[in-house]
């Protein structure tokens, strides 16, 4: 089930977050993550924030801030069964456009959202990382 992010969902949110950034990201150092946590738990709230709950847990989440997607994450024992697609879809029901960064090496997320028909538009080095990333975006195709 989608619904909107409750602050009583930070906890679960956070980890999910923390351990899917490790778990994509072999390449960035686990004391980055550690470094950004709090930072990334305060500005959570503040974003556009729908989770995926199943049986009571949650299983991924996405954060936007107006038509930047901040983060879309999803649990390891949920990939692989639609959840980020059903997470994604929502938003591109709600939004024309949409922006992203990803880091290049994450093959899979790349993969991913070119299949979700987003393109890059550039190709660009994360300052704090130094790690090459994408900058992608999507469009609603419009009607002819």
């Amino acid at each position: 089930m989608l619904r909107a992010f409750r602050e009583d969902d930070l906890s679960e949110v956070i980890q999910i977050w923390f351990h899917a950034n490790l778990e994509a990201h072999p390449f960035v150092p686990e004391a980055y993550w550690r470094a950004h946590f709090d930072e990334v738990a305060a500005l959570i709230p503040q974003a556009e924030v729908a989770v995926c709950e199943e049986a009571g847990s949650l299983q991924g989440f996405i954060g936007v801030s107006g038509t930047y997607i901040a983060g879309l994450f999803v649990c390891r024992q949920a990939r692989g069964q639609g959840i980020g697609k059903r997470l994604l879809d929502a938003v591109k029901a709600e939004k024309s456009s949409l922006t992203l960064h990803v880091y290049e090496k994450n093959e899979r997320a790349v993969r991913f959202y070119r299949r979700e028909g987003f393109t890059v538009r550039t190709a660009e080095r994360e300052e704090s990382t130094g790690e090459p990333e994408f900058c992608m975006e999507w469009a609603r195709p419009t009607a002819k």
